[in-house]
């Protein structure tokens, strides 16, 4: 799982198995963010959090409205709308820009089939390529 900012520049990432759920995993996810500042710790949390129909829970979305973060995740089509939430959607408009990660990552030929039968190598290589792209990036 992925974690960027607006710009599609990784800030966290998390590797796992492919039988576990995403959902499972956003958590997990969310907690890898360090974002250095100039002075004082580091930001862990983000201001919103954009994802896609698979992530749209209420148990997920009230953690990230405990933790204080926006959630901007649209509603699957079988749910009932609830009473007084309208989402604005202005938000979700900027999810290209983490597609276009996923797009950069598949730049690395090692990484869109997994070779590495440990979890830690695929990892090095993963953290590797997001090194890359940053410093393309910049």
């Amino acid at each position: 799982m992925l974690v960027t900012d607006g710009k599609g520049v990784p800030l966290g990432f998390l590797v796992e198995s492919a039988n576990a759920a995403e959902i499972a995993l956003a958590d997990d996810t969310l907690a890898t963010i360090q974002v250095p500042q100039r002075r004082g710790r580091a930001k862990t949390r983000p201001r919103e959090v954009v994802a896609d129909k698979a992530y749209d829970q209420d148990l997920f979305r009230t953690k990230l409205r405990w933790r204080g973060i926006h959630p901007c995740i649209p509603e699957r089509k079988h749910r009932k709308p609830r009473p007084g939430a309208k989402l604005k959607l202005d938000s979700y408009r900027l999810r290209w820009h983490v597609e276009r990660s996923f797009a950069w990552l598949q730049n690395f030929r090692r990484l869109i089939v997994r070779y590495e039968r440990s979890a830690q190598m695929f990892e090095a290589f993963v953290l590797l390529a997001f090194i890359l792209i940053c410093l393309r990036q910049f």
